[in-house]
């Protein structure tokens, strides 16, 4: 690490104090931590409003209704502004209901994209995988070997697939304060998938964990190297 100018050493040094603020939490919430937080927090608002500002609202909101065009574009300007500002009268507990409507609208657009992106990115990919398990024509063929590690392979999937939907399917009660009945084989195909959930949650926690710690490696290894740097600079001066 090397300071071309003042500039990189003071941003170096804040760099290595938000690092050492935010390392801190290791001995405990204190108000160091807090600050730093309350800063990243505070400074990702503003730019997420600043980008906002500038790509969404000046663009789509304020320069159609100050530019001359078409009839229709200028009309939709106007609505999309009276729906902005009725958003903002969230604000107001008071006149806080003037903006369910448009709240109302954002929501339902987010709920049909979601639902339409888990059907058609998730669940029909994962059944058209699903069922290109039993196409047989898609098995290596070189060797026996890889032959019969592709066919345990599938069976690992399939039965990790129908198990997982099997610890999903839920029954009516028969009786008040009585387990709901299913079938049997369900239970135990049930109690499979509860095994692949808890494998697929592990993995999932340890990703996360391998993450953070190398996140965590790093700003060791940045602090070290602005030591470095900077003791090399003062003994070179």
């Amino acid at each position: 690490m090397t300071f071309p100018t003042i500039l990189d050493l003071v941003g170096a040094f804040i760099g290595v104090i938000l690092s050492i603020m935010v390392l801190s939490y290791l001995v405990g919430d204190n108000p160091a931590f807090r600050f730093a937080i309350h800063l990243f927090i505070g400074v990702s608002a503003g730019i997420g409003a600043a980008v906002v500002l500038r790509n969404v609202v000046i663009p789509q909101v304020i320069l159609p209704l100050l530019e001359v065009g078409d009839m229709a574009q200028w009309l939709w300007a106007v609505l999309v502004f009276l729906l902005s500002f009725l958003v903002l009268l969230k604000m107001s507990p008071r006149i806080a209901k003037l903006g369910n409507v448009p709240m109302a609208y954002v929501v339902g657009i987010a709920a049909a994209v979601v639902a339409s992106g888990a059907v058609l990115g998730t669940i029909f990919p994962q059944v058209e995988a699903a069922s290109d398990l039993f196409n047989l024509r898609t098995m290596p063929d070189d060797t026996p070997f890889n032959s019969l590690l592709a066919l345990i392979n599938r069976f690992i999937m399939i039965t990790g697939t129908v198990s997982t939907l099997a610890y999903f399917h839920f029954s009516a009660r028969s009786r008040q304060n009585t387990p709901p009945a299913r079938p049997a084989f369900v239970d135990y195909a049930a109690r499979i998938g509860q095994v692949f959930i808890a494998v697929t949650f592990g993995a999932l926690f340890a990703g996360v964990f391998s993450a953070a710690f190398a996140a965590w490696i790093d700003r060791w290894n940045f602090i070290v190297q602005f030591l470095d740097a900077l003791a090399a600079a003062v003994i070179g001066s």
